[in-house]
């Protein structure tokens, strides 16, 4: 018999006192009430997901360089794509923390781009007014490296295999994935989620996201090096702030 609790309000986005939050900020209401075994199915509950996601993120993709050039020659981030992209962003973070991202919640994500504040968590990027034509054309690449090699590690590198049959296989974990992993194993067990994971596994993707709104010209600030762990935002400054 899965235990069943009733839904949690949604996480809020408050700034946190005492310094500034990231542009781009993930918040979570932390996970109780779980079911043992249903994240062993969750890939296949995710499949409708992921096909509107196939299309979303190649939607994603061709509207960056349209605003690369906006940027470089206007210092402002469109804000009908802005909207679109950050809700991309969103929809994605929703299905990594109902699945393997995160297994944070059992309530199936919604269907849309817009923020749902009922829903146990929330992914929010503030809109830049202006934005450096010049950091433009150097951050998602050349400035971004070092973050890039910590995703990499997070994230896992793919690997691909064919069978003697020539079919062709690819999987891909990392840190991240492991942890992930170990927190399915410990529910299958338990039916418990250990706070200490949990705190872990939202610092590393509240890591990937902030990279992945720095790589998406959202924001000039520099995402920081740490762990901002637990359900919200850090109170600390951004690298550079106070």
């Amino acid at each position: 018999m899965t235990a069943t609790t009733a839904p949690s309000p949604g996480p809020s986005h408050p700034a946190p006192p005492g310094g500034r939050s990231y542009p781009l900020r993930l918040d979570a209401v932390p996970p109780s009430g779980l079911s043992r075994w249903l994240w062993l199915v969750k890939w296949v509950l995710l499949i409708p997901h992921g096909i509107v996601l196939a299309f979303l993120w190649l939607a994603y993709l061709l509207l960056w360089p349209v605003v690369l050039v906006t940027v470089v020659v206007t210092g402002r981030y469109p804000r009908g794509i802005f909207d679109f992209q950050v809700g991309v962003l969103r929809w994605s973070w929703r299905v990594g923390y109902y699945g393997y991202g995160v297994l944070g919640t059992d309530r199936y994500p919604p269907f849309t781009l817009a923020e749902v504040p009922d829903y146990p968590t929330g992914l929010t990027v503030d809109y830049p007014e202006q934005l450096s034509r010049g950091l433009a054309l150097v951050k998602w690449w050349l400035l971004a490296i070092p973050h890039y090699v910590v995703i990499a590690l997070l994230n896992g590198p793919q690997t691909r295999w064919e069978d003697a049959e020539g079919v062709q296989y690819q999987s891909q974990i990392g840190l991240i994935g492991i942890l992930v992993l170990v927190v399915g194993v410990v529910l299958l067990v338990s039916g418990a989620y250990p706070r200490g994971l949990y705190d872990l596994v939202m610092g590393l993707n509240r890591w990937v996201y902030r990279v992945g709104a720095y790589a998406s010209l959202m924001t000039d600030e520099y995402p920081p090096f740490r762990l901002d762990m637990g359900p919200a935002e850090s109170a600390r400054g951004v690298a550079g702030g106070v």
